[in-house]
């Protein structure tokens, strides 16, 4: 099962968390909301980071299965989610010296830093969305189609009817296993034969 569509739901909420912090203390100046931003800001970036790892380890698994538009669009995520890794490390440091010095402007940058940070993390969670419901949801019926097609060909340059029967019956074989792979990375539970149930 895959770990990456739970860690993204922190790495979207607590960028928002820490930036509503941050412009709570620029606003009153307050040392505790320094401190709180300071901290939620390092624990939004445990959580890009962790979200970015998941999903690398997430992506090889799925890739496979992707239309080339899909897959395009994956490897661009991938990119962008690295990009905003080291962008929210980079700005818990500086959240954190800012907050141990006291330099009111190095907070206020971070935290300027953090709320576009915070707008493109929005961005980058519609573009899951997208390979996910655009590309990913679909992958049966996009396969189903490819396997059907080539079955189709195979089956008008054979005048054997046993042979064109085959083609099919390995086109629904082909189909049918990688349903099964594909369930197996999303951990969702096999889906039993009706067939069978009659039975």
């Amino acid at each position: 099962m895959m770990l990456h569509p739970a860690s993204v739901h922190f790495a979207m909420v607590l960028p928002v968390v820490a930036a509503a912090c941050g412009v709570a203390y620029m606003a009153t100046k307050k040392e505790v909301l320094a401190k709180v931003t300071a901290r939620t800001t390092l624990i939004a970036a445990l959580a890009m980071i962790a979200a970015w790892y998941t999903g690398n380890q997430a992506g090889p698994e799925i890739f496979k299965y992707l239309s080339p538009e899909g897959k395009e669009e994956l490897l661009e995520h991938k990119e962008l989610g690295l990009y905003l890794a080291i962008a929210m490390g980079v700005i818990a440091v500086m959240q954190i010296i800012g907050c141990r010095t006291k330099k009111y402007a190095l907070q206020a940058l971070a935290t300027l830093l953090l709320l576009g940070t915070m707008v493109t993390t929005f961005m980058q969670g519609k573009d899951g969305g997208e390979i996910v419901y655009n590309y990913g949801m679909p992958f049966k019926a996009y396969i189903m189609e490819s396997k059907l097609k080539a079955a189709v060909a195979t089956a008008e340059e054979s005048e054997e009817c046993d042979e064109q029967v085959e083609a099919y019956e390995d086109a629904i074989d082909e189909i049918a296993t990688i349903s099964e792979e594909v369930d197996a990375i999303y951990g969702n539970e096999a889906h039993e034969d009706e067939n069978d149930d009659d039975e």
